[in-house]
């Protein structure tokens, strides 16, 4: 057995922004069919990336798994600087590395997510902080 498996944290999927999508497109029938279609949509399909899509924090690595494959890994030692988005209703997940800039949906657990970028990647380690 891996040593490392037990200090893997998986975070739980949140559908909390996709939902909050669904229902921002409800009062937009009244203005344009077409667009409150499209916001909706959108929202569906955060909500299947919540479901199909998994972050798992290992010791070296954030790792992107679709269903049991791994998809990416992103090395902590590669990372620059990190930010959570409106903290008080989280949406967006900010990591700049190296050589790119990454932004993704808050769709996995946020106060999970806060506590792993925090013990691995502390605030104080950031270079643009």
């Amino acid at each position: 057995m891996n040593p490392d498996i037990s200090l893997e944290t998986r975070l739980s999927p949140s559908y909390n922004l996709p939902l909050g999508i669904v229902v921002l497109a409800l009062p937009c029938i009244w203005l344009n069919i077409w667009l409150a279609a499209a916001i909706a949509l959108f929202g569906l399909f955060l909500a299947a990336q919540a479901k199909l899509l998994t972050l798992v924090f290992t010791p070296a690595n954030l790792d992107i798994y679709r269903g049991s494959t791994l998809i990416r890994q992103f090395p902590y030692s590669d990372w620059q600087n990190w930010e959570i988005f409106y903290q008080r209703t989280p949406i967006l997940f900010y990591f700049k590395e190296v050589k790119s800039i990454h932004f993704l949906p808050i769709i996995f657990d946020p106060l999970t997510l806060q506590a792993c970028l925090e013990k691995h990647i502390p605030k104080s380690l950031n270079i643009l902080n």
